[in-house]
């Protein structure tokens, strides 16, 4: 460790304490009970680093587990996490197989590992999964299946999945109901799309935290989206520490939502 690091280390974890503490004395009804992250920057970080691009998307899982235990340490309930995009099939085939790879690694891991069951925590995703492995398909259903029961917490992972396909795929499913006559059309309210959505049965997000840099959505939960705080950072997402989160949490605290009124 470079002298520079052993100083600023002692500083750092008092400032996190300090950050913890500010979030502690508030209201517990201003802690987020649904947070959404865009996990951005793997690819830029692992080029930062010189190092090849599937390692920065392996840092960046490993740095996801991480964050989920910092989230359910705060008593987060529901972390939807944006992992894949319906966009990113578009990306070289070779990179594209290996995320498929390593998303159905880490599906069984979430299923075997002790953290999820001793915490209670229910796993299910959100997305087109037609267009996913077969193999990945079947790990997800073995996954949800493991973890259905659970009820303390949620983690929702977005997996190919985009806002406007999912609004697609709502519409679509709507209309064949309307048209085999299942559904009359004055039947179409919020309520009706809600339940027709992939996160259908979730809590809209309070707080989306996109790292790397960009100030977008990129058509994350475009409908769910509409009044949740957004909060941007430049941190790359395998650099995003725990006083980035805390920083965002403090951040939302400081807001005063009033939903559009």
């Amino acid at each position: 460790m470079s002298i520079k690091r052993m100083l600023l280390s002692p500083l750092y974890h008092i400032y996190e304490r300090t950050l913890v503490n500010q979030l502690k004395s508030n209201d517990e009804d201003t802690i987020p009970q649904h947070i959404g992250i865009i996990l951005d920057g793997n690819r830029r970080y692992a080029k930062s680093l010189g190092i090849p691009i599937p390692k920065g998307y392996k840092m960046g899982s490993d740095k996801l587990e991480e964050v989920l235990d910092w989230m359910w340490d705060l008593d987060i309930k529901v972390v939807s996490v944006w992992v894949f995009s319906t966009e990113n099939f578009n990306r070289d085939e070779h990179q594209v197989q290996t995320i498929m790879d390593m998303a159905e690694d880490r599906t069984i891991r979430i299923r075997k590992d002790e953290k999820v069951h001793d915490r209670k925590v229910q796993i299910r995703y959100s997305g087109d999964r037609s267009r996913l492995p077969a193999s990945l398909q079947d790990q997800i259903k073995m996954t949800e299946e493991a973890t259905r029961d659970y009820d303390n917490h949620i983690l929702n992972i977005c997996l190919a999945y985009g806002g406007r396909a999912e609004l697609t795929h709502a519409m679509k499913k709507i209309a064949t109901n309307i048209q085999s006559g299942a559904l009359d059309i004055d039947q179409i309210n919020e309520d009706l799309i809600n339940d027709h959505l992939y996160t259908n049965g979730l809590p809209d997000p309070d707080l989306i935290i996109r790292t790397s840099g960009s100030v977008r959505l990129s058509g994350f939960m475009t409908w769910q989206s509409s009044y949740s705080e957004l909060y941007f950072t430049d941190v790359l997402w395998p650099s995003f520490r725990r006083i980035d989160l805390l920083r965002a949490i403090r951040d939302f605290q400081a807001r005063k939502r009033n939903y559009g009124t």
